[in-house]
């Protein structure tokens, strides 16, 4: 038997029709409309504002206010030594970093940290390097050109 679009429909009662409220005592919702006695909720747009409890402190005003989220933290990205084993060629920048899948499309400025290793000698250019990652990449044959080998080596 092939399903067709023009023949779905609910499954039998999972739907039920909206209930008519205001309409005599005998349809079971007559008079006060189950808005029950009075009150401020029995009032035509008699209600308050979401988190209000009459004017006690509010839960959401009685807890401390905790964390933070930093907004440059989308733009930034850390790159472990061993992930650089996934980027091809020997010059890697930004733009390899993303297309490799390495760092977040995102990402405006990217460091790479010491973690795991590195067999080949690669170029990395543009983008930051912790002191071991420099000694790595230098152990390695390779070497940081652009503003980041200035910062690191200087501190060297």
């Amino acid at each position: 038997m092939a399903l067709r679009m023009n023949e779905l429909a609910p499954a039998a009662g999972s739907k039920r029709n909206r209930l008519r409220v205001g309409r005599g005592a005998s349809a079971g919702q007559g008079k006060t409309s189950g808005r029950g006695v009075k009150g401020q909720r029995a009032r035509k747009g008699g209600y308050h504002k979401v988190g209000f409890e009459g004017g006690q402190m509010p839960l959401q005003r009685r807890l401390p206010k905790v964390g933070f989220r930093s907004a440059m933290k989308a733009t930034r990205a850390e790159v472990r030594l061993s992930e650089l084993a996934k980027v091809e060629g020997t010059v890697i920048d930004l733009a390899a970093l993303k297309k490799a899948g390495v760092v977040s499309v995102h990402a405006e400025v990217a460091k790479v940290v010491l973690s795991g290793a590195i067999s080949r000698a690669v170029t990395l250019q543009g983008i930051g390097a912790t002191k071991g990652a420099l000694a790595a990449i230098v152990a390695a044959g390779g070497k940081v050109e652009g503003a980041a080998a200035t910062t690191e080596t200087a501190k060297a």
